[in-house]
């Protein structure tokens, strides 16, 4: 049986599907938006107590994936300080495509550094802080609005509803002006809080295999679509935390994201199929990818492993403590710095600043991301491009399953 067939599906309890009164509040649309009376929507059954027959084929197979995850933890999280940085910069990148936010990597390491000329880039950089603060602080409500919060305050059509559950109507594809047409119109705001409470009291569970846990979650955190926009990423985030609350990583955010990114379609047929009352694709999909990320980033652990010395000496050998070691002790643990960074972070005048950097540039070490005069945004040259690497070796291996 190959990697992507089922093993006859695992049921659970189908949404309920009601129908609600609808009068428009959007003006515009044509005239089947404004003369729509009713619409059907879904709403997921609860799951705080759900109980989960799981086949020895499944439940193998996401063991197999948890190994691959405690692994990359064990071996390179605890001792490689970069590593979880730049996986969860993979995993914010991912997450943010899979909702249609495109930008290239130095355009979301600009973003970093506060630099907003692309708007898909910033989004991402919002990203990043919503999935660590989510990660740090556990699967609660309390982390959940705070994530969300800062994935879009700084959004100019989304910031009103940052960092809370929505009170109204929301829904996916179809009309821009009503649920006519559309994919999948999730429950109405006043189930919402009952819903996402029990989702809580589902998540902190010790008694189901953690990839089982997390993949249920995060569709069903889909499946309620508590939030005016963002879902998916917070969805994604909760995930992670649940992986981290149940020990399963201590140290780094495994990009799952990237391998759902490379498999879209079949990722949202599976959360459909999660809807309609049977969890094993999306297990299966969101096992299969945890362990393909976890095994491409130890390969990333291990160039990330070399790079030090490798710069070292190609900087011939640097004296301890001399203005280009104490910089490139600064490359290891962040890759992507300004010139104020040296000056401030590290103490250098103005003069060494410019001299260490100038000879970083000329033998390839770093690049600049922005063209201004003053203040420039650089990164270790390898380190961007196998940010990049990573997601399409993850990708490559997804797509030949």
């Amino acid at each position: 049986m190959s990697e992507a067939e089922g093993f006859g599906g695992l049921p659970v309890q189908p949404a309920d599907l009601l129908v609600r009164p609808w009068a428009q509040s959007v003006p515009g649309g044509t005239r089947a938006d404004k003369e729509l009376r009713a619409i059907e929507v879904s709403v997921p059954a609860r799951i705080s107590d759900l109980q989960l027959s799981l086949s020895a084929g499944l439940v193998a197979e996401c063991e197999d994936a948890l190994r691959s995850v405690a692994a990359l933890d064990h071996e390179h999280g605890a001792s490689l300080r970069p590593l979880s940085g730049m996986l969860l910069r993979a995993e914010s990148i991912a997450s943010s495509k899979i909702e249609h936010e495109m930008a290239t990597v130095e355009d979301y390491a600009r973003a970093l550094h506060g630099v907003k000329s692309n708007e898909s880039a910033v989004s991402m950089a919002q990203a990043t802080g919503a999935i660590n603060h989510l990660v740090q602080n556990g699967p609660t409500e309390e982390a959940v609005l705070q994530a969300h919060s800062e994935l879009m305050r700084h959004d100019r059509t989304e910031s009103l509803y940052a960092g809370r559950w929505r009170d109204v109507q929301n829904w996916i594809g179809g009309s821009d002006y009503s649920p006519r047409g559309a994919d999948y119109v999730p429950p109405p705001p006043d189930h919402v809080e009952g819903l996402v409470e029990d989702l809580f009291a589902f998540s902190c569970r010790d008694d189901i295999p953690v990839l089982v846990q997390a993949s249920i979650a995060h569709a069903q955190l889909e499946a309620i679509h508590p939030f005016t926009d963002g879902n998916g990423r917070i969805g994604r985030a909760l995930a992670s935390a649940i992986m981290r609350r149940r020990g399963s990583t201590e140290h780094v955010t495994v990009p799952v994201a990237a391998a759902l990114y490379a498999k879209r379609d079949e990722y949202f047929g599976a959360l459909n199929e999660y809807h309609g009352g049977d969890a094993e694709p999306i297990i299966r999909l969101f096992s299969l990818s945890a362990r393909v990320a976890a095994d491409e980033s130890s390969t990333t652990a291990q160039l990330l492993r070399l790079l030090p010395d490798l710069w070292r000496k190609e900087m011939g050998g640097p004296r301890s403590g001399s203005a280009m070691d104490v910089v490139l002790a600064r490359m290891e643990r962040n890759p992507v710095f300004t010139d104020a960074d040296l000056e401030d972070d590290l103490g250098l005048s103005d003069s060494s600043a410019h001299r260490v950097v100038a000879a970083l540039r000329d033998a390839g070490l770093i690049r600049a991301l922005t063209e201004r005069k003053r203040n420039r945004v650089w990164a270790a040259s390898e380190v961007l491009d196998e940010l990049g690497d990573l997601e399409l070796r993850i990708g490559a291996r997804m797509k030949g399953r």
